[in-house]
């Protein structure tokens, strides 16, 4: 009982650290124009919602997203395979994809596109659990699921 009290109140307190309810979206994209409109017709989405209050493990998704990406991906995001889109909660431009994902605080999404269909993947609570405290973790999971992705397309 004990247990489910701590994990309840690290969760409280993790909400409310980063941000809690921001509920409109800038989009910071890390992808530049060109390299979007190069965009497969079937392809991963790796998203990245935060709101304008960021949490240090807030930071380390996005950094360690991004680290894993630029080091094993780069054909694939030059090919279109792969986007990843860092997307700002907190302004108000980018509420329609919060509403599509219901994201009101920070979220990592890995999604698939193939054939015009979309597979979502949630990966925000894996996200939580290891990206701070076991960055080599969260990279090896997040590396599975891409490959995963990846050899479905």
């Amino acid at each position: 009982m004990k247990s489910l009290f701590f994990y309840l109140m690290l969760i409280s307190m993790t909400l409310a650290s980063c941000g809690g309810n921001s509920k409109s979206e800038k989009q910071n994209n890390n992808e530049p124009k060109e390299a979007t409109s190069k965009l497969s017709a079937n392809h991963i989405e790796v998203l990245y919602f935060h709101g304008s209050q960021r949490c240090i493990t807030c930071r380390a998704i996005e950094s360690n997203t991004l680290a894993l990406l630029d080091s094993l991906y780069t054909k694939e995001k030059a090919d279109g395979k792969i986007v990843f889109r860092v997307i700002d909660i907190s302004d108000e431009k980018n509420e329609k994809i919060a509403d599509k994902y219901e994201v009101t605080w920070s979220s990592l999404f890995v999604n698939g596109w193939k054939n015009g269909k979309e597979s979502v993947n949630n990966m925000t609570e894996f996200g939580f659990s290891y990206a701070k405290n076991s960055p080599d973790e969260f990279k090896k999971g997040l590396k599975d699921k891409i490959d995963q992705m990846l050899s479905e397309l």
